[in-house]
């Protein structure tokens, strides 16, 4: 899955460890997410819409399904 998470993060000067604590996960879990390596589950990608204030949809993109 494709996702803007560093981008995001990025715009808004926070590290890896600020957005982990923001969302109360490991700054590993946000590594993962952001190089493909994990999927978010639905609660925790919703909680990223959240705080991003975008829908879930402008984040995450499931990318070619072959």
């Amino acid at each position: 899955m494709n996702n803007r998470l560093r981008d995001l993060r990025g715009e808004q000067g926070w590290s890896q460890a600020d957005l982990a604590a923001r969302l109360d996960v490991s700054r590993q879990t946000i590594h993962a997410i952001e190089t493909g390596k994990y999927d978010p589950s639905l609660p925790l990608a919703f909680k990223i819409a959240r705080l991003f204030g975008q829908p879930i949809e402008s984040i995450f993109d499931p990318g070619s399904s072959t």
